[in-house]
């Protein structure tokens, strides 16, 4: 992860006030409010703003003044019942501020998610970093033969065919750069290169540029889009370089709002939705009868990831 000199003193310096307030807060999200937590080889997640809490949601639900003076137990019991149930609004109640670093392809894929407001650095406007995702060797797959879109985790590059990968991310990512650099007439410390050429503008340039290069945006959503999110992005089966991205602000999550990262947890990102014909093969099951795929009324695909979810 690379963060300059003075963003690093902008962060302390916003990490060292402390404002008094009368609105809902979450005192472990407090802890962390500011902080960047490293994730890939230069990105980074930090919360930089958040309205509500737990309460805020059971307020929202019960159309209440305040916090109330219902035990804990009764508030836990209604955010389970509300997630449960998918009464989503009084989650879109809460919301929360990230500032996201990460590679321009990741971005392409999470922009997909169409619930959140958005700012991203303008190429245009600002010189792109010399940064590049650059892949450890482990996370080189072949193409997936089942999965399309993605790669077969199974299948990792031997040793010799990972060497040349990485040989030609960084160095089509390194002349990439140069070639950038030397459109804009610019050198590495963001001087004019040389003062008898004009330089092509920012905005044409960075159409040079890979998909591997870092990018940086603001991105806020409601609670309830925020877990929609989540749900499917840390999920095993996602691209590996968006859950990782995943998996950090799903720790922000709990210590946000930990009574519906609970319900959550349990009634959705360790829950699964069954359709009307694979609930009927699983009460049929459940009466000892015998069913096969063929009189199931489920395609082969729906029986095998059926079946696979009642194994393990």
């Amino acid at each position: 992860m690379t963060i300059k000199k003075e963003q690093l003193e902008e962060i302390n310096s916003l990490r060292a006030q402390s404002n008094q307030t009368l609105r809902p807060v979450s005192p472990e999200l407090e802890k962390i409010l500011y902080q960047p937590f490293e994730v890939l080889d230069h990105g980074f997640v930090r919360v930089v703003d958040y309205m509500g809490n737990d309460s805020s949601v059971v307020q929202a639900a019960r159309v209440s003044y305040g916090a109330g003076t219902r035990k804990v137990n009764a508030d836990k019991g209604l955010i389970n019942y509300l997630i449960a149930h998918r009464h989503t609004t009084p989650l879109e109640m809460c919301e929360i501020k990230f500032h996201i670093k990460l590679p321009i392809f990741v971005a392409r894929q999470w922009i997909r998610h169409r619930t959140a407001s958005v700012n991203e650095y303008s190429a245009r406007y600002s010189i792109v970093e010399d940064e590049f995702y650059i892949p450890r060797g482990e996370h080189l797959a072949a193409q997936s033969k089942v999965n399309h879109q993605g790669r077969d985790e199974s299948q990792i590059l031997n040793s010799v065919e990972q060497k040349r990968v990485l040989e030609i991310l960084k160095q089509d990512s390194s002349k990439a750069y140069d070639h950038y650099l030397e459109m804009i007439n610019q050198d590495v410390d963001g001087n004019v290169a040389d003062e008898k050429k004009e330089g092509l503008a920012r905005e044409l340039a960075r159409m040079n540029l890979p998909l591997n290069c870092y990018t940086q945006w603001y991105w806020k959503i409601d609670l309830h889009n925020l877990l929609h999110f989540l749900n499917l992005r840390a999920d095993p089966h996602a691209q590996y370089e968006i859950r990782v991205y995943a998996e950090v602000m799903l720790d922000m999550v709990k210590k946000w709002v930990p009574h519906c990262f609970e319900a959550f947890m349990k009634n959705q990102k360790d829950g699964k939705n069954l359709s009307g014909p694979a609930l009927e093969v699983v009460k049929k099951m459940l009466k000892g009868e015998k069913v096969e795929q063929e009189n199931s009324g489920l395609s082969s695909r729906e029986w095998s990831e059926l079946m696979s979810l009642i194994k393990n």
